[in-house]
């Protein structure tokens, strides 16, 4: 019997350039690879890449070029490169990287065999196609390992927004969703190989309208539908637009005990002028107006966020609405960045803010979020919550999870295993995580305001 061999598969950017890493680790591994950590020791290197920062493309020119002597020592290694950069490159990375023998887009990735195949009979291989045949429905029948307490399950690709700072509706595509059915089979595939909590992924996931009985359903409708699945403890989802905040949803926030007290709510700016350069369609008003909302259906919710600072003609005022607007909000977590082009979109055109201003806004900003963060976190010292442990810490006896508000917990002893929910009471805050003890299962878990 032939050795496996090895796949080396480095995933840059989103939850769900993860999750497409994994069904592609999934779709090789039917053709007899096994995973490595090593690429030195692999018989193919996959790059599963991310356009979503400026000069995005160069850096992953820049990883290639360090394979250039591997390549030389193992002239079969084949060598891949899939996800958004590969989409928005396609022909031009083999051309500048003639070690590259196999380009993939994220809509194409189910043909990996079929592209590897190709390779290992010495030819080059490239799709960046949008196939109409469903990739999630070609990979379903590849074998299937135990799975850790947490997974992402993709519900939703694409985008239909166009903000003037994005390339996903060139890279990843229109909106699709997929059919209700399917995602729950995959939900109840996942909980039957151990997982306990699973986060819906979609570049815009709230605007999920996937067919199933009686027509679409609705982001709230799967959720619920999920919430009937026996096993399956905790639901998230991720990444919200704020327009596709429906009514059924923020009512399944206030209703539905396994959908979880923690909401990605990106609004990117403070600034009505800024936001409408951006074509994100909504206000800084009616944004505060939705958090409202969301927060009476659900008052211990903890808020998160994305900033970009700097964006094309932002003034000074401009950035201190998005300041009053985060001082207004209250974030637990918040995502920021300074504004970078991205080739192609509609923002790469206009005057550009200095750089050194960007650096001092993005400095004031993260000082404002870090504090609301903390205070946040601090917060939770005495209150007593549901954790979901996932893996030992790196104390011996220490087991670290996830809370509802997902939060990164530490506790000692307690005989915990990975995939164990316990209460815990939390006793100390850290920099970027809590410690607590765990206590009698009965006990009641604190739902006070975070």
């Amino acid at each position: 019997m032939s050795a496996p061999k090895k796949l080396y598969l480095k995933t840059y950017g989103c939850q769900m350039n993860v999750y497409d890493s994994e069904r592609m680790a999934e779709a090789l591994g039917g053709e007899g690879y096994v995973q490595t950590d090593r690429p030195e020791d692999a018989d193919m290197i996959l790059l599963n890449t991310c356009h979503i920062r400026e000069k995005a493309a160069e850096k992953v020119y820049s990883e290639l070029g360090r394979f250039r002597g591997l390549k030389a020592e193992k002239p079969d290694l084949k060598i891949g490169v899939a996800g958004c950069v590969a989409q928005a490159e396609g022909e031009e990375i083999m051309r500048r990287q003639p070690l590259v023998d196999l380009v993939v887009g994220p809509q194409s990735y189910h043909r990996l065999p079929e592209m590897e195949a190709k390779t290992r009979q010495g030819e080059k291989a490239l799709d960046t196609d949008f196939p109409e045949e469903d990739k999630f429905e070609r990979l379903k029948a590849r074998p299937k390992a135990k799975r850790g307490p947490t997974a992402f399950l993709t519900v939703q690709e694409g985008c239909d927004k166009f903000c003037a700072f994005c390339v996903v509706p060139y890279t990843r595509g229109a909106e699709v969703s997929r059919p209700a059915e399917r995602i729950l089979s995959e939900a109840r595939d996942l909980v039957k190989r151990g997982v306990r909590e699973i986060t819906l992924l979609g570049q815009n996931v709230n605007a999920y309208h996937g067919a199933g009985d009686g027509g679409d359903w609705s982001l709230a409708r799967l959720i619920w539908a999920l919430d009937g699945i026996d096993g399956l403890e905790r639901i998230r989802f991720t990444t919200s637009h704020p327009n596709d905040m429906t009514d059924d949803l923020i009512e399944a926030h206030g209703q539905c005990a396994k959908l979880m007290p923690y909401l990605h709510l990106p609004v990117q700016a403070g600034s009505d002028k800024i936001l409408k350069r951006m074509n994100r369609s909504h206000t800084a008003e009616s944004y505060l107006r939705l958090v409202e909302r969301i927060r009476a259906a659900r008052p211990d919710i903890l808020m998160s966020g994305d900033f970009i600072v700097g964006f094309p003609e932002e003034t000074e005022a401009d950035f201190q609405a998005t300041l009053d607007l985060i001082d207004a909000v209250g974030y637990g977590y918040a995502y920021s960045f300074k504004y970078s082009t991205r080739p192609g979109t509609p923002a790469a055109e206009r005057p550009q803010v200095a750089e050194e201003v960007k650096d001092d806004r993005l400095q004031r900003l993260q000082a404002l979020i870090t504090r609301q963060q903390r205070a946040a976190q601090d917060a939770m010292v005495g209150r007593t919550v549901k954790v979901l442990f996932e893996k030992p810490g790196r104390l011996p006896g220490q087991m670290v999870g996830k809370s509802d508000y997902l939060h990164a917990v530490h506790v000692q002893g307690g005989g915990l295993a990975a995939g164990d929910i316990a209460s815990v009471r939390i006793t100390a805050s850290g920099a970027n995580s809590l410690g607590g003890e765990v206590i009698d299962t009965s006990a009641p878990v604190d739902s006070a305001p975070a």
